[in-house]
This record gives C-alpha cells, sequence and structure tokens, in this order.
C-alpha cells in the first residue's frame, strides 16, 4: 500500500523550470558543437600552427552566428565573459574615451545591476547621472529620454527589453532623437532579454554598444559578446594580449563561444516561431490565472512573448516561490541577481508595496508546454488556498492596499 501511495504521488508531480529569464537549459545542438571543439579543434585561436588555424576557423564561425543574429558584421562583434563583463566594458571603456567632451550620463532606474553599479562607480567619481522613470507600463517614452538629453550628455545605456516586465524600450526613437538633435551622444544598450526572442538589429536601434549573453538563448554559461560599431572609441577593460583585436586580452573561451554562436544561429532563425508559440502560451497562462485567481494583478504590458510578470497582493512571493518549488516549478520574484531584495524595478514603476511584494515572474523558452502552464496554475491556486488557511497570506488586500 505504501509503495502505490508514493507511486500515486510521484506520478501526480513534475518538474516545470519557468525561469529561463535568469538562465536556459543549453540546446542539444550547442552541447555537440562544444564537445566538437572540446575534442578535435582544442587548439589556441591564436597560435600560428594547423591546431590554432582549425580553432580561429571555429571562433570566426561563432562570432559570424552571433552577428548574423544582430544583423551587423563579425568583425564589429567581441566575445566577453558575458552580458555583466560587456556591459562594464561599455560603460566604463567608453567613460574613459568620453571624459573629455562631458560628464553627463543617462541611464534609467530599471536597469540590470550589470548596468546601475558601474554607472554609480562613475557617479562616486564625480560623473552626473540622470536616471529615468519608467511609465506605469514598465516602459521609458521618448519624451522622458528627450527631456533628460543635454549637449554635454556623452553616454546613455537603457535596456532593450526589461528582465522582469518584458517591457520593450523604443530604442530606435532614442537614437532617432539624439541624431535629430546633433549629439554625439554614444548610446548602449543591454541587449540579453532580447537576441532572438524579440525582432531587432543593430541597424533598428541605431546603438554604438550592444550587449548580448549566450545562456539567455540556449547556450552556455560564461560567454557573452558586445557589438561595437565602427568609429566608437571604447578603452579595453581586460588587458593581456592581442586577443579580440586588442580590446579584450585573454584567450577565448572557444568551446562557450562555438556553443552561443550555434544557439544565436539557430534562435535567430527559428525567432518567428518560436516566439508565436511562447506568445500562445503566455496568453494561455494569464487566462488561466484570471479564471483561477480572481486577486491575480498583472504588471506591465509584456511586450516580450518570453516574461509574464503578475502579483497576488497579500501573499509574500518567497512564500509563494518556497511552495512551488516543493511542487517542482521553479519561478522567480524578480532578476536572480537581486536575491530577495524588494525589486527596483517595480518600485520605480509606482507599485504599492502590497503588490510588489506579491509579485513572480514567470519566463518561458521555446521548450515550455501547456501542460506545464496548467500544473504551474494548479499548483499555484493550490498554494494560495494552503498559504491563507494557514495564515500565510491576507485575503482581499488590493492595489493600492
Amino acid at each position: 500500500m505504501f509503495l502505490l501511495i508514493w507511486f500515486i504521488i510521484f506520478t501526480m508531480s513534475m518538474n516545470v523550470y519557468f525561469d529561463n529569464a535568469a538562465s536556459t537549459m543549453v540546446r542539444d545542438e550547442a552541447v555537440n558543437a562544444m564537445l566538437l571543439v572540446m575534442r578535435e579543434r582544442f587548439g589556441n585561436p591564436s597560435s600560428m600552427h594547423d591546431f590554432g588555424r582549425r580553432a580561429a576557423s571555429e571562433l570566426t564561425s561563432a562570432r559570424k552566428g552571433i552577428a548574423d543574429a544582430l544583423g551587423a558584421r563579425p568583425e564589429n562583434v567581441y566575445f566577453t565573459s558575458g552580458g555583466t563583463e560587456a556591459n562594464n566594458w561599455a560603460i566604463l571603456g567608453s567613460a574613459d574615451s568620453l571624459w573629455r567632451k562631458g560628464k553627463h550620463i543617462i541611464t534609467s532606474a530599471i536597469e540590470h545591476s550589470a548596468v546601475l553599479d558601474p554607472i554609480k562607480k562613475l557617479e562616486n567619481a564625480g560623473w552626473e547621472v540622470t536616471y529615468l522613470p519608467p511609465d506605469d507600463s514598465g516602459r521609458i517614452t521618448r519624451e522622458v529620454f528627450s527631456a533628460a538629453l543635454r549637449d554635454d550628455t556623452v553616454f546613455a545605456s537603457i535596456m532593450l527589453v526589461n528582465n522582469e516586465t518584458g517591457a520593450v524600450n523604443p530604442l530606435g526613437e532614442f537614437s532617432g532623437e539624439i541624431k535629430r538633435r546633433g549629439l554625439s551622444t554614444v548610446l548602449h544598450t543591454d541587449a540579453v532579454q532580447s537576441l532572438c526572442k524579440i525582432p531587432f538589429t543593430v541597424k533598428s536601434i541605431g546603438a554604438e554598444l550592444v550587449t548580448v549573453s549566450s545562456h539567455k538563448l540556449h547556450g552556455p554559461k560564461g560567454v557573452g559578446a558586445l557589438y561595437v560599431k565602427d568609429g566608437t572609441k571604447l578603452t579595453p577593460l581586460i588587458l593581456g594580449g592581442s586577443h579580440e583585436k586588442g580590446f579584450r586580452g585573454g584567450t577565448e573561451a572557444l568551446p562557450a563561444a562555438v556553443g552561443f554562436g550555434e544557439a544565436a544561429r539557430l534562435g535567430s532563425l527559428e525567432l518567428e516561431d518560436t516566439a508565436s508559440a511562447v506568445r500562445d502560451l503566455r496568453d494561455h497562462v494569464s487566462g488561466l490565472l484570471r479564471s483561477e485567481l480572481s486577486e491575480v494583478v498583472f504588471i506591465g504590458e509584456g511586450d516580450s512573448p518570453f516574461l509574464l510578470c503578475f502579483s497576488l497582493p497579500g501573499f509574500k512571493s518567497e512564500v509563494l516561490m518556497n511552495y512551488l518549488d516543493g511542487e517542482g516549478i521553479c519561478v522567480s520574484r524578480s532578476a536572480a541577481c537581486k536575491k530577495g531584495a524588494r525589486s527596483r524595478t517595480l518600485e520605480a514603476m509606482g507599485l504599492h508595496n502590497n503588490v510588489i511584494d506579491g509579485a513572480l515572474r514567470v519566463s518561458f523558452s521555446r521548450y515550455s508546454t501547456r501542460e506545464e502552464a496548467e500544473y504551474f496554475v494548479k499548483m499555484l491556486k493550490q498554494a494560495s488556498k494552503t498559504l491563507l488557511k494557514a495564515g500565510f497570506a491576507r485575503k482581499g488586500i488590493g492595489a493600492m492596499g
């Protein structure tokens, strides 16, 4: 009898990974490409012998895969250790090159810490920084950006897709405003949540610097890239060799770069179909949440189909997450790097504390299924009932408390 009960319980549960904005599963094609390089193309890409030339050829192909996904030329793509390094390089490298022209920076209050922390470092060193607020949809508007632009604004960094709400910022309008006013402001965007997820090219957004990361699009961790437009002055952040045309010292992580290149190549080809399927799934989840949990509050308008942010006011998101984790479901309360801190993005949107405290971020991938979605909503409804009965929540606390 015990074995029968155990079997019934085991077969009723399932594992659901809905935290793809934090990191994605590495796709098989990327794994296979990496294994081939590790086993047969293991030379140093900078070496002049045959094994080095083979490795260099693999690196060139990987760079092209990422460049094609960005609508860029391969010679404008530089490998880094990830999105964080690329953001730091874009910001600190630009500041070191541009300070003689002015010391005003524009960014937003909803940026990732990999952007805000280096900018705060510059602010502490005497730079003037304007932090733009989002509107109630979570976006930075052209009007707000335009009002902040000044003759001495030498650098601006605004993310393309917000990593918590999925809001898409109008980067093309920002770059157009810079050009219209004849300014030389260098525009950078953290596009980590954008590549192979929403349609864009470096030309369509008009940014001089674009950060992308492998592990957000089914590639391996530990590798990212920075697109640098021709003519953009950028001081190297890491010294120690002529790698990456002298812009980034250190032997390239060839297996990771190859995995990144293959994931970007395939992700770009699949973008339209994947985005359509994921949007249908997100809409299905939204509909189930509305019908099963009347207290649900949706946050933002979710421009990116890969992200859904909502709240159950009166509950604590960390308690909901722990309950769901026990049922095999992985979601998050905000960016993974925050590690429990209250969401800066949701605070900047002016949301009530009850909404922020009960917020969850659900993020999908091309491998997410309707079966997983329905199990997630079922378990979330069960969690709300169980926690309410146990006194871990207060029902009826709305968006404004």
